[in-house]
């Protein structure tokens, strides 16, 4: 087979792969995104050698199959969640707190949760904090060594979970595990986003 055919076999496997993977995503509420990716593939009976598409691409599938598939009513939710996003921001200021993950990017949905990253000197003063104001809450084992903590809380719409770090790394660039830049914004950005 010619090279050429051989690169659109293999980015239209990608491509299905994505779709397949952003699918179980949305209906299935799988999170992870390797583990979309893996089932994806042998749902689609590729080989376990199958080069997989990148985190952006199977984002980009998730945003296209809400949109063709649960239009208004995600749209909806996740007006929701983003308004249950800002008061907690507005709530947790005094940890400098940052919105990221599925609800900021817009590919939440009903399984997702609200992600805030928080800057502190110590878990237990943001859980003392909580705790003071009638919110239990939760741990949740964190999934890198740079979190001291992560505290999951129950909203009205979704759990939020509130990752502690360091007060030294709120100026850091964090990152995905493919290594793309991960987004984040403050509350004042979140309300600019929320009244367009």
């Amino acid at each position: 087979m010619p090279r050429h055919e051989r690169l659109k076999t293999g980015s239209g496997t990608r491509a299905s792969i994505a779709a397949a993977a952003a699918r179980l995503m949305a209906e299935d509420g799988i999170s992870d995104f390797h583990h979309a990716k893996k089932k994806a593939a042998r749902q689609l009976g590729l080989p376990e050698h199958v080069a997989f598409p990148d985190n952006a691409e199977v984002e980009a599938e998730l945003r296209a199959y809400r949109s063709l598939y649960q239009g208004e009513e995600h749209a909806e939710m996740l007006l929701a969640m983003r308004q249950t996003a800002l008061e907690l921001l507005e709530l947790l200021h005094a940890f400098n707190p940052f919105l990221t993950g599925s609800v900021l990017d817009g590919t939440a949905g009903e399984h997702s949760h609200i992600d805030i990253l928080l800057f502190a000197d110590s878990a237990k003063e943001v859980e003392i904090f909580l705790l003071n104001r009638g919110v239990d809450v939760s741990h949740v084992e964190p999934r890198s060594d740079k979190v001291e903590a992560v505290l999951r809380i129950e909203t009205d719409t979704v759990d939020a979970n509130l990752v502690i770090l360091p007060p030294h790394l709120e100026r850091v660039s964090l990152k995905h595990r493919d290594g793309r830049p991960r987004e984040r914004i403050r509350a004042a950005e979140l309300a600019d986003l929320l009244s367009e």
